[in-house]
């Protein structure tokens, strides 16, 4: 097998005919290059070079070996660069997704800051079932998500939480929970909770509209985020809020071997704007 340097040594000879101009282009020594050569001639079992005190050029056999060799080897140095860039590259294109209004509101502005920060990195926003969430990230459709956590997987990084917000009770208007100012998590255990992928591993309701319209349909309640008051406001429907419940947190999720730069960048980004 051969080396990286004894490739490198060969190739570029091969195209300088020169040991001088050789060496200055691998930052080595002429004598290294002459004894890398000799030892791959001596593997080979011929030369590769003819060799005057005036000249250098391939043998019969060198020639064959550069030409098969050179397409191969540069295919191999482009897939390395191209798998260097994904991993510490700030360009390409970063695919985020997000569920709901007040998700796709915060990611506008840290895809705005972004986009500044690193303009020759393209952003694609794409709007997310919840359940949608974890799949897309694992098959490699999206390389981040701005859910709602905890999400407690292997294959998944919960990075910092950007946003914490109450946890509300969405009732009928009619409801007799509606006219209450706050509610205890114990008044749960006298209704029908609804669930939905925000809050629960076996939904009942696939998105937050089939849960509020279910809920308005008197078929039970749902726990949600404070923002879903702002940004489902309905006559059919009350929001109350939990006097004792933990709030709802928002962060960025990705995949436990997809943290490229990218990814780091964003995230950074995305800190900076839900601490400003």
């Amino acid at each position: 097998m051969l080396e990286r340097h004894e490739l490198e040594a060969f190739l570029t000879l091969a195209e300088e005919l020169h040991f001088g101009r050789t060496a200055e282009r691998l930052h080595v020594s002429t004598a290294r290059v002459s004894q890398t050569v000799a030892k791959l001639e001596r593997r080979v079992g011929a030369l590769l070079f003819n060799r005057t005190s005036r000249r250098v050029e391939l043998s019969l056999v060198g020639r064959q070996l550069y030409e098969e060799i050179r397409p191969a080897w540069s295919q191999i140095t482009a897939a390395f660069e191209r798998a260097v860039d994904s991993g510490r590259g700030l360009t390409g294109v970063l695919r985020v997704a997000f569920n709901g209004p007040a998700a796709g509101q915060l990611l506008v502005g840290v895809t705005q800051l972004f986009r500044d920060r690193h303009p020759d990195c393209d952003v694609q926003i794409r709007e997310a079932n919840p359940s949608d969430v974890l799949p897309w990230l694992r098959a490699g459709e999206v390389d981040l998500a701005l859910a709602c956590h905890p999400v407690r997987e292997e294959d998944v990084v919960m990075g910092p939480v950007l946003v914490r917000e109450a946890r509300m009770l969405a009732v009928p208007a009619g409801h007799s929970f509606a006219r209450r100012a706050t509610l205890s998590v114990g008044d749960l255990e006298r209704v029908t909770v609804l669930q939905h992928p925000e809050t629960s591993c076996a939904p009942t309701a696939m998105t937050v509209n089939e849960l509020l319209t279910l809920v308005g349909a008197g078929e039970g309640v749902g726990v949600v985020g404070a923002h879903t008051r702002r940004y489902f406001a309905r006559p059919d429907l009350a929001y109350v809020p939990f006097e004792n419940a933990e709030p709802v947190e928002w962060g960025l999720l990705w995949r436990s071997d997809g943290a490229t730069a990218r990814v780091r960048a964003f995230g950074d980004a995305a800190l900076e704007v839900a601490q400003g």
